[in-house]
């Protein structure tokens, strides 16, 4: 109750203290920083953040000034903000390695199945490529920057064409499901 008495009677000086303060000259700012006097400084009244002041007439006898006090974002949602870019930032550069690194390994398994007279150990230069594109792969999805189920999937694309141009020159010829159960 004494909180609350007291709060009132801090209400009641406003009025008093709002004669002592002037406001910038800029109207175009949604809040308006206020000067205060030395009286009303000491009170430490909207001492803290920007205070907006409009008069709004109510009735053509009765005038009211009506505060609004803006508030800084806060100090845990601007770090909140700042760690998350830096993650997305450092997500983004993880999958355009992937991107990178499986586009260098379908170029060159194109280039192997257009060519005519190829030798089986052509495809080594392609496998060290597969590996350093399996190697960016799991390490973003270690990172989280691709699900698990989505770094397989590219995985998997990968061997796949690789198997493809494999057959396409005659080095794998695949086993049928016949043979295999005999």
């Amino acid at each position: 109750m004494a909180a609350a008495m007291a709060q009132c009677v801090s209400c009641y000086g406003l009025t008093a203290k709002l004669n002592t303060l002037s406001l910038s000259n800029n109207h175009n700012a949604p809040f308006k920083p206020l000067n205060f006097s030395s009286s009303a400084s000491t009170v430490g009244l909207f001492s803290r953040g920007l205070v907006s002041v409009c008069p709004v007439q109510l009735s053509p006898n009765r005038r009211s000034i009506v505060c609004e006090v803006g508030t800084k974002k806060a100090d845990s949602a601007a770090k909140r903000a700042r760690q998350s870019e830096k993650r997305r930032v450092y997500h983004k550069a993880k999958k355009s390695e992937v991107r990178t690194r499986m586009k260098k390994v379908l170029e060159a398994i194109e280039v192997l199945v257009k060519k005519q007279e190829v030798q089986p150990d052509e495809i080594v230069p392609v496998e060290k490529l597969i590996a350093e594109a399996y190697s960016a792969i799991d390490k973003a999805v270690k990172a989280g920057s691709l699900h698990r189920n989505t770094g397989a999937r590219r995985k998997s694309r990968l061997a796949r064409r690789k198997k493809a141009a494999e057959i396409h020159h005659g080095w794998y010829t695949p086993t049928s499901a016949v043979a295999s159960t005999v």
